[in-house]
């Protein structure tokens, strides 16, 4: 929805210009006006995004393949290390040990790897802090003391949902991405 900024305006005038709308009234027609000229600054800001198919096909086609690259070990080293180089190499930690968490059978160790995990990953002083909000943070802080195999699914969802959105696009237009792409097809 548009925004309308203003700066010295007489209100009533754009009151009346929409409950009269019998008269023909317009924006240039009191604009022109000389005394009124000088009173108004009128500014329209509106946020305009165009997404074509193509954009949206791409996006697809990225989600896509950041789950086809969490699978393939060359490709998940290849984003690993693009990762590091971005200083965001928490975000696929965190995603790797919460899936190897929910591997996890015996109880004592998932305790163990949950307790790990927060303290590594969630904890507000955690060097390598993942960015979640504030209320999935406190039900994981929650739930560590009887840990379940869902109980960072949530983190995780957005952990995977931020990497696909933010990092995945950058990494699929690096270089990183197109050498381990074209050893790749030089091995089939």
């Amino acid at each position: 929805m548009p925004k309308l900024l203003f700066s010295k305006i007489r209100i009533y005038e754009f009151k009346d210009l929409i409950r009269n709308k019998k008269q023909v009234k317009t924006l240039d027609v009191l604009l022109s006006r000389r005394k009124q000229k000088n009173d108004i600054r009128c500014v329209l800001v509106q946020k305009v995004t165009y997404t074509s198919d193509a954009d949206s096909r791409l996006q697809e086609n990225d989600i896509l393949k950041l789950e086809k690259l969490l699978e393939d070990k060359r490709y998940l080293a290849a984003f690993r290390a693009f990762l590091q180089s971005e200083f965001s190499e928490e975000n696929i930690e965190f995603w790797l040990a919460c899936k190897e968490y929910k591997e996890t059978t015996s109880s004592s160790m998932r305790s163990k790897k949950a307790a790990q995990i927060y303290h590594e990953f969630l904890d507000p002083m955690a060097q390598k802090e993942v960015n979640i909000d504030y209320q999935t943070r406190e039900k994981i802080k929650r739930s560590i003391g009887n840990p379940d195999p869902s109980c960072f699914d949530e983190a995780e969802r957005l952990v995977f949902k931020l990497m696909e959105r933010d990092s995945c696009p950058r990494f699929l237009k690096s270089a990183v991405y197109q050498r381990v792409k074209r050893k790749t097809m030089g091995a089939l």
